[in-house]
């Protein structure tokens, strides 16, 4: 049963795909890509992002600390 409703829902998308016109697919990929996350908050989630918020704030410590001898 499983390898049936398989086949049936592959056949309805192949068909749904060939049914859009070419210039709307193109469409549909590039708004796909301009939405598209960075590969980094893909795979690792927003912990690249907090450790770059930490890294940024500590440079601006440090810069003041210097600036203020």
């Amino acid at each position: 049963m499983k390898g049936e409703e398989l086949v049936q829902y592959i056949t309805e998308r192949v068909v749904a795909y060939f049914d859009t016109p070419r210039e709307v697919r193109k469409q549909a990929r590039q708004n796909q890509k301009t939405v598209r996350e960075d590969w980094v908050y893909r795979w690792f989630g927003l912990v690249p992002f907090s450790l770059k918020m930490w890294a940024d704030q500590q440079r601006r410590r440090i810069k003041e600390k210097y600036k203020q001898r």
